[in-house]
């Protein structure tokens, strides 16, 4: 379908890639990897002709249509999500406008004996049978269904495009790419801002689409459910497996260590037959056989190992000072823009070290709260900050207050203070911005690269409570790697808005779902919320042709009764966690016991350690149990 060959690019006389090489069929769903500034998405530009390379070719199939979701979106003002969905239909509406002139003209003419007029009765036959060719009489139904699938209600269909957040109006240019019904889908990065129930709904489509697909992204998890092939681009070179990321990292480690290990074996010999030459030629006797060596020396094909790029960033988030034990207590937030509430009475009390995620669809308001609680918004209600406070916050679009035209080095000097100002050149290496590159203006950098800026920028300031909205967004698979660790190693407080699951694993101790205007608490991390929603939504598939029954409302609760409930609620899931691990460890030593009793009878230690977690367990179990009860109670 699409060949690719012996493609170049070049920047300032610096290969970004040099004689790439590889083809595209049918059923291919490709993820296209690499480092930040690796050249990703300079190949999509140049495989939608946005672009040409330096050197090297394209050849297509006749008639291949391709369809590019790009990283930023620039729709025209004063359309609505109708108008700008209907933009896929560019053939139908050219004919649909002649049709309605061919139309006005047969109603205003009065020459009906004329040559004119019977012309525009054969181009009204005409017209009328290419648009139903093209589909004209469906496009619209068939609109309707593509939003409403993507999440739009009916009542969004008339509202401008323009009201609608980032990862809503992705979706409007997403539906606009799958109602063209392209041969070739080339996506950039297209999980940035979608939630994680839309990100559920694209892998589900992907994986059911019949043409080609080339993807973008550094959501692993993303990569993983979708491709089934992947292209790197390294160190200027392209590696190229029929496996999705998790299996073609492994089976890519795999073929480096053989490389290593043939290599090392060809340098021995190579040291050997070096060894005999030097050997040789010191007696006339042997002269020949010593040129007879050299020239099965030089005949030798020297073994390459592919290089890799290791260089990743070293960054901490060290804690400025001790705040107090509560950090932000929020009462009765509300926010309305317009006519439109997106937040209503929100109450939340943030206790000093919790790791809290903000997770749901686009448009319920993470980031509007987010926004209230760095004062970056006017709101209803109070939001006070804890004793001794600090607060760093990196925005969704924290790259974007970047100035352009300045370099790397003056944003951090302008950044900085008197005591950090000598150190912006060694933060600035460890986020991978060494030398020269310092000097660059920040506008050539990429997305990646920007993001990576943002965050050596956020460093200068004191901090003990972290702010993220969407901190991996453009940001290579490790680097984020990277991130997710020195946030993980982070003593302070964190709230995380993010819509990564992979990110997101591990990094939290409780989760706040933000749908119809206000929170949902769960006591663990994102996957557990996933399985709760799953659960919800099955006992919902299970409820729909139940006859309801009546509930009587629960009354409301204080805000100190709230206050005392979630304690005990955190309280009963760290015993939760402790039953878990102290079951998982008898579970080992019951495994140990299994396959050598002989050897662990004889230990004590070992006996006394097994009875002492049965013991523990048993003790933690009659916690729990209390705990229930005093929940129950409350």
């Amino acid at each position: 379908m699409l060949n690719i060959h012996n493609l170049s690019v070049s920047f300032g006389g610096t290969y970004l890639f040099e004689e790439i090489t590889f083809r595209l069929g049918a059923g291919d769903r490709v993820g296209l990897v690499g480092k930040n500034g690796a050249g990703k998405s300079t190949m999509l530009k140049i495989l939608a002709r946005d672009i040409a390379p330096d050197t090297g070719s394209i050849a297509t199939e006749k008639e291949v249509k391709i369809g590019f979701l790009r990283q930023d979106i620039d729709f025209e003002q004063g359309r609505t999500v109708l108008e700008e969905a209907y933009e896929a239909f560019t053939d139908i509406k050219i004919v649909e406008k002649k049709l309605e002139e061919i139309n006005h003209q047969l109603v205003t003419r009065t020459d009906y004996e004329s040559e004119e007029y019977s012309q525009i009765i054969e181009d009204l036959a005409d017209y009328t049978h290419r648009f139903d060719l093209l589909g004209g009489y469906n496009y619209v139904g068939d609109t309707e269904k593509i939003l409403l699938g993507l999440g739009f209600k009916r009542e969004d269909f008339n509202n401008q495009t323009e009201t609608f957040s980032g990862g809503w109006r992705m979706r409007i240019e997403l539906a606009k790419l799958l109602l063209q019904s392209n041969d070739i889908l080339l996506l950039d990065e297209p999980t940035n801002h979608l939630d994680i129930e839309s990100i559920i709904w694209l892998e589900n489509f992907l994986r059911n689409y019949p043409g080609v697909v080339v993807i973008v992204s550094h959501d692993k998890m993303f990569l993983d459910n979708v491709t089934n092939r992947t292209i790197e681009i390294s160190l200027g070179k392209a590696y190229d497996f029929n496996k999705p990321y998790s299996q073609y990292l492994e089976l890519r480690h795999e073929i480096r260590e053989k490389q290593l290990a043939t290599q090392k074996n060809q340098a021995k010999k190579i040291e050997e037959t070096e060894k005999l030459i030097e050997k040789f030629r010191a007696k006339a006797s042997k002269a020949s056989m010593a040129q007879s060596l050299i020239k099965k020396l030089d005949k030798v094909e020297r073994i390459e190992v592919d290089e890799d790029d290791n260089s990743v960033m070293n960054i901490s988030f060290p804690v400025s000072i001790t705040p107090g034990k509560v950090v932000i207590e929020a009462e009765n937030v509300t926010k309305k823009y317009g006519e439109k509430t997106i937040l209503k009475d929100i109450s939340l009390l943030v206790e000093r070290g919790s790791k809290i995620a903000f997770v749901g669809q686009n448009g319920q308001g993470k980031s509007t709260f987010i926004k209230a609680i760095v004062k970056d918004i006017d709101y209803s209600g109070t939001i006070k900050l804890g004793h001794n406070v600090q607060l760093g916050y990196f925005a969704q679009n924290q790259a974007e207050y970047l100035d352009g035209e300045i370099t790397l080095l003056q944003t951090m000097q302008d950044a900085a203070n008197d005591t950090n100002r000598s150190k912006v050149r060694d933060m600035l290496g460890s986020f991978l911005f060494r030398g020269d590159d310092v000097e660059k203006k920040v506008k050539v950098l990429s997305g990646g690269e920007r993001n990576r800026l943002a965050l050596c920028k956020l460093l200068l300031q004191p901090i003990n409570v972290l702010v993220m909205d969407e901190p991996t967004n453009h940001l290579d698979i490790k680097s984020k790697n990277v991130l997710k660790a020195a946030l993980q190693q982070y003593e302070g407080t964190l709230l995380l808005v993010s819509h990564d699951r992979d990110f997101l694993q591990g990094m939290s101790n409780i989760v706040y779902e933000f749908k119809d205007q206000k929170i949902k608490e769960y006591l663990g991390d994102i996957n557990f919320f996933l399985e709760q929603r799953n659960l919800e939504n099955m006992r919902e598939v299970e409820k729909k042709d139940a006859v309801k029954k009546e509930v009587p409302k629960d009354k409301s609760l204080s805000y100190e009764e709230q206050k005392k409930g979630k304690a005990l609620q955190n309280k009963l899931s760290k015993v939760e966690s402790q039953i878990k691990q102290l079951e998982m460890d008898i579970q080992k030593d019951d495994k140990l016991l299994a396959s050598n009793y002989d050897k662990h009878i004889e230990d004590a230690s070992f006996f006394m350690a097994y009875n002492k977690k049965k013991k523990d367990l048993d003790n933690l179990l009659e916690e729990w149990e209390t705990i229930q009860m005093e929940i129950e109670n409350a």
